[in-house]
């Protein structure tokens, strides 16, 4: 299947939950919860796409590098590049029915091992969520990475035994999702967590605890003294509030504070492998993809995951001879205009 057929593909089985437009920007589907927009006005989800876009890099063509490094290693995974796929949950509401959770769930996990990295997978009110993640999981030798909703704190350590028991290298925590009322209507409340909480949770499991949702330094520390494993700097896709900057604009601030101390990952608005640089340069260990991995799941399945991940490394591969860099462990802000 070309790019071409896989967006079409995507867009029809969409049904107008996402068009699959040619700019992936919150502009079109503003709003539009359950779907795949940005809550309220969108802003959020069209902040984080314009602060990436915001920032330019700076061509570079007389050097020795021919041949970039993007191999990385993350949490203890070798990964082939310092790009995830996102935890992305509620095929049949937010997706319009387009796939259902254990074939979106495969679809992502399976399609990010065939790219030579890893998948993330989601949780919901309903308890197929979370276990269609698992089980798509096991099926890849336990190499994915279940993310649990901020619920009672017993409820997140049970999970995360769980997700270890199932082979996982680790399990995140989307922390931004406190305020998400259609778990609270499921009788499974959720809300923030103090680092007291935190620290609790990571001292009764055993495999690295990621926390997801962290937009501020103060919130960045209190994970490092937590003894939190990563953080990824999210506004949770620009669904959770509105009127949020984008995670590009908070990055270099919470980078500032933590880096060294904990590993940095970040999402939003990331469309390609020179936006990946971007965000390695602005002080991110690796990124997560989410929209872009959707669709390529949605057009695809698997083959659709790895493709969109494929092309991502190509760009990334030619994002970094073109401006110098001979490995993603070495991106420096000087890269940036």
């Amino acid at each position: 299947m070309d790019w071409k057929t896989l967006k079409q593909t995507a867009r029809e089985k969409f049904n107008g939950a996402c068009r699959v437009c040619p700019v992936c920007n919150g502009v079109a589907c503003a709003g539009e919860m359950p779907g795949m927009g940005g809550i309220g006005t969108g802003t959020s989800f069209h902040n984080n796409v314009a602060a990436l876009a915001g920032y330019r890099l700076n061509l570079k063509v007389v050097h020795d590098v021919g041949e970039p490094v993007l191999a990385c290693k993350v949490l203890g995974l070798e990964l082939s590049m310092p790009v995830i796929g996102a935890a992305i949950a509620g095929g049949k509401l937010n997706m319009g029915g387009a796939v259902t959770e254990p074939e979106y769930a495969a679809a992502v996990v399976s399609g990010c091992q065939q790219a030579g990295t890893v998948g993330m997978t989601g949780d919901g009110p309903i308890a197929d969520v979370f276990e269609a993640g698992l089980k798509a999981i096991g099926a890849v030798g336990g190499r994915g990475i279940p993310v649990i909703k901020p619920r009672e704190n017993d409820k997140i350590i049970e999970k995360a035994n769980q997700a270890a028991d199932a082979g996982a290298p680790a399990f995140g925590m989307d922390i931004d999702a406190a305020a998400i009322i259609n778990m609270t209507n499921a009788g499974q409340p959720v809300g923030p967590k103090t680092a007291a909480e935190l620290a609790y949770i990571k001292k009764n499991t055993r495999i690295p605890f990621i926390v997801k949702g962290i937009m501020v330094p103060e919130d960045a520390r209190a994970c490092v003294e937590a003894g939190v494993d990563a953080i990824v700097v999210s506004n949770h896709g620009g669904r959770v509030l509105d009127h949020t900057p984008g995670t590009a604009e908070v990055l270099p601030y919470i980078a500032e504070a933590v880096k060294g101390k904990i590993t940095i990952l970040v999402d939003g608005g990331v469309r390609s492998g020179a936006d990946v640089l971007k965000m390695l340069a602005l002080g991110a260990d690796a990124v997560l993809v989410g929209r872009p991995v959707t669709i390529g799941g949605v057009g695809a399945g698997a083959e659709g995951v790895a493709m969109v991940l494929n092309k991502m490394a190509a760009e990334l591969r030619a994002a970094m001879v073109l401006t110098g860099t001979k490995s993603v462990a070495d991106v420096t802000e000087d890269i940036l205009w």
